[in-house]
C-alpha cells in the first residue's frame, strides 16, 4: 500500500457534501441583488470548458494502485470535457520526474501526481506549480504545500482506529480477550499510523490486550509466511486486524492449512476478494477498512472543477478545498453489498 503523512483534512465521502442544502433562499435582511451562497458556481456533470489532465502515478504493482489507474480513467471518460495525459507509471523516482515534466512541457491545465516518493517528488510539484500549472496531490504527499494546490487521500490511522473499534465491539463482553496484529512494512509511515490507530481504539476496551504483532510486506507470499509464523505462536486468541487484503489473500491460505477457525479477522483496503469472503460469511474474515481506490475518481472531479474555475458540489466555497482526506469506513456482512463494486481485484 502506497505511504501517507499523517496530514488530516476535511472528510469526503462519495457523497456530495450537503452544505449546500442549508443555504436555501434568503432571509429579510438579505438584498435580493446579491447572489446566495448556493447560487456560487460549482462543478457538475454539465459540459464546459474543456480540461486537459495530466495524470501520472507509480507502476501498478499491486492491487490497489492497478485500481488507482483505473478509476481515473473510467471518471475522465465520464467528461466529454475532459481529455485524460496518462503516463505509463514508475517506480523510478528519475524516471516519474521525467514523466511529469514531459505533462508539464505539453502545458496540460491541471496535473493529478501520485507520486512513487513524495519527498523525492517534491521538486517537479513546485516546478508545476510556478509554471502555472495547478496540482492535485494524490495520497503520497509532498513536502510542501507548495508544491499541491489540493492534497486527497485515504486516512491510515483511522483505518486502525476503525479496525480496532470494530474488534472491540465484538469483544467487548469478553473477559481477558486477546487480539493480535499482522502489519505491513514497518519502514513505512503507513504502517506506523496503522498500529498506532489500532492501539489507540484498543484503549478503550480495558478488557482486551494485543498480544502480539508481526510486519509482513504487503505481498500474498509474505502474508501468508508471517500469518504461519503467529498462528504457531499463538496457540488461541479472539481476533486478528490484518493491515492489507493483498497480503491477507496469504494470511487466509496459512489459516486454512493450519484448521483454525476461532477467531474474526479484520482486513484493510477493499479488495475484492475480501468483500467476496464477507460476503459468503463462511470463515474468518469478517470485516475490512477500507482505503478506497476510489481517491483517484476524486482526484480527477477536483481537477476538472479546478480546471473550470469552479467548486465543489454541495460545498459554499467558490473553491476546491486544500485538504481532503477520505473516511476508512468499515465494510461488513450489514453493508457489503453497498461497497461490492468498488473492491479491487
Amino acid at each position: 500500500m502506497p505511504e501517507l503523512t499523517s496530514r488530516r483534512g476535511l472528510l469526503f465521502g462519495s457523497a456530495a457534501i450537503g452544505a449546500g442544502a442549508l443555504l436555501t433562499g434568503c432571509t429579510s435582511n438579505e438584498s435580493k441583488d446579491e447572489p446566495a451562497a448556493n447560487d456560487q458556481p460549482a462543478a457538475d456533470d454539465k459540459p464546459g470548458k474543456q480540461v486537459t489532465i495530466g495524470f501520472a502515478g507509480p507502476q501498478a504493482d499491486h492491487g490497489w494502485l492497478n485500481a488507482i489507474n483505473d478509476n481515473a480513467k473510467s471518471r475522465a471518460k465520464k467528461y466529454s470535457d475532459v481529455t485524460l495525459e496518462i503516463t505509463e507509471g514508475s517506480n523510478d523516482t528519475a524516471a516519474q520526474i521525467g514523466q511529469i515534466e514531459t505533462l508539464i512541457n505539453k502545458k496540460v491545465d491541471v496535473l493529478v501526481v501520485l507520486p512513487a516518493d513524495g519527498k523525492a517528488l517534491t521538486q517537479v510539484g513546485l516546478k508545476a506549480m510556478r509554471a502555472g500549472i495547478p496540482v492535485i496531490n494524490l495520497d503520497r504527499i509532498f513536502n510542501t504545500p507548495q508544491a499541491y494546490r489540493c492534497w486527497i487521500g485515504g486516512d491510515n490511522y483511522g483505518m486502525g482506529l476503525n479496525a480496532g473499534h470494530y474488534i472491540g465491539e465484538k469483544l467487548k463482553d469478553k473477559a481477558d480477550a486477546t487480539v493480535i496484529e499482522l502489519a505491513g512494512l514497518d519502514n513505512l509511515e503507513l504502517t506506523k499510523q496503522r498500529t498506532e490507530g489500532f492501539d489507540d481504539a484498543l484503549k478503550n476496551y480495558p478488557n482486551i490486550k494485543k498480544v502480539a504483532r508481526q510486519a509482513a510486506e504487503f505481498t500474498v507470499e509474505s502474508g501468508q509466511a508471517k500469518m504461519a509464523q503467529l498462528l504457531q505462536a499463538q496457540s488461541k486468541f479472539d481476533a486478528l486486524w490484518n493491515h492489507d487484503d493483498d497480503q491477507g489473500v496469504g494470511a487466509l491460505r496459512a489459516i486454512e492449512q493450519a484448521g483454525r477457525d476461532d477467531f474474526l479477522m479484520v482486513g484493510g483496503a477493499g479488495a475484492l476478494s475480501a468483500f467476496q469472503a464477507i460476503k459468503e460469511d463462511d470463515g474468518v474474515l469478517k470485516a475490512t477498512v477500507l482505503y478506497p481506490p476510489t481517491m483517484a475518481a476524486s482526484a480527477i472531479d477536483l481537477a476538472r472543477a479546478l480546471g473550470q474555475g469552479k467548486g465543489v458540489g454541495g460545498m459554499a466555497e467558490f473553491e476546491i478545498p486544500a485538504s481532503i482526506t477520505l473516511y476508512s469506513a468499515v465494510v461488513d456482512k450489514t453493508n457489503i453489498d453497498k461497497y461490492m463494486s468498488t473492491g479491487f481485484k
